[in-house]
């Protein structure tokens, strides 16, 4: 075995919800990523800062705290270091790479940020981005819906995952699936930014409610399934140091497909607390306007009269 899976077979203590902070590991990828996307971020805050402009403090810690924070917590904590040892582990951070990170990053609107601090030039250059078609295509709210419902049936009943095991690149790269693919979908959703595939808020309700039986319908098939994923690595684990505490294969294997059943459930309410919260302050606005457009008839008519 090479890469990923000779990460895994390093002898491990036995996981407990303790060791999700006290082992860490660093996987270059995912790391470099982080340094980048926070560093540009930040930088894009002391701009604005400097040019005495405003930028919320909420979408701060949206994109830098929860979002990169939850990115970095699920690749180089104890999630990161178990999740090629114990499926129900890597099912934890898998929520949270492609559920929690895309949703927090998203509403750091970034794509904001970046509009009102790039010079003109890039400035232009990501104005064509978003207004070109292959954007629009990505955007495209039945086609990310798809790629977001399918990624992960694709994961856990192809070769791909085995390969993520065997692979540290592939392993790393996938993460970056997961929160690419969720971003596609929720951001246009979610966000604030002025992306392709913006809709109005009750689709976005009945697309993020689509997405609920699917998670839920995976869960319970990983659950009640006897044909092991990854089971040649899972097993060999097990015939190592390791063996002494690991739980059965597929004891870990239900474990995991109830916790992608729960929490995919228990994200999916903070999502329609967002949207509902979101869906409620466009409302509130649209009546002031509203309110504002009648006043000033009003003036109007009495002055004309």
């Amino acid at each position: 075995m090479s890469g990923a899976s000779q990460e895994a077979l390093e002898t491990l203590p036995r996981f407990t919800l303790g060791r999700v902070f006290t082992e860490w590991g660093i996987d270059p990828i995912p790391f470099v990523v982080t340094v980048w996307a926070v560093g540009l971020y930040v930088l894009g805050v002391v701009v604005l800062s400097r040019r005495g402009d405003r930028w919320p403090v909420g979408r701060t810690l949206a994109f830098v705290g929860l979002g990169m924070g939850a990115f970095f917590l699920a690749t180089s904590s104890g999630l990161g270091r178990y999740d090629t040892t114990l499926l129900s582990v890597h099912m934890v951070q898998h929520m949270l790479l492609s559920m929690v990170v895309p949703l927090a990053l998203a509403l750091g609107a970034p794509v904001t940020l970046a509009l009102r601090t790039l010079p003109r030039k890039p400035r232009r250059w990501l104005l064509a981005v978003l207004h070109s078609r292959v954007a629009k295509v990505l955007a495209f709210p039945p086609l990310a819906f798809v790629l977001y419902v399918a990624s992960p049936w694709a994961l856990y009943f192809s070769s791909w995952y085995d390969a993520s095991l065997s692979s540290t690149f592939v392993h790393q790269m996938m993460h970056i699936h997961l929160v690419l693919v969720g971003t596609l979908f929720f951001w246009p959703l979610m966000g604030v930014d002025p992306v392709p595939g913006r809709v109005g808020h009750p689709f976005r309700v009945l697309l993020t409610l689509m997405t609920l039986p699917f998670h839920a319908f995976l869960g319970v098939t990983i659950m009640g399934q006897s044909t092991l994923i990854g089971g040649a690595h899972y097993l060999a684990l097990r015939e190592g140091p390791m063996g002494a505490w690991l739980p059965p294969v597929l004891d870990d294997q239900h474990l995991a497909g109830g916790i992608l059943w729960a929490s995919g459930d228990l994200i999916g309410v903070l999502f329609f607390g967002v949207l509902f919260t979101q869906w409620l302050r466009s409302s509130m606005k649209e009546a002031a306007r509203e309110d504002r457009r009648l006043d000033l008839e009003e003036r109007r008519r009495t002055t004309t009269g």
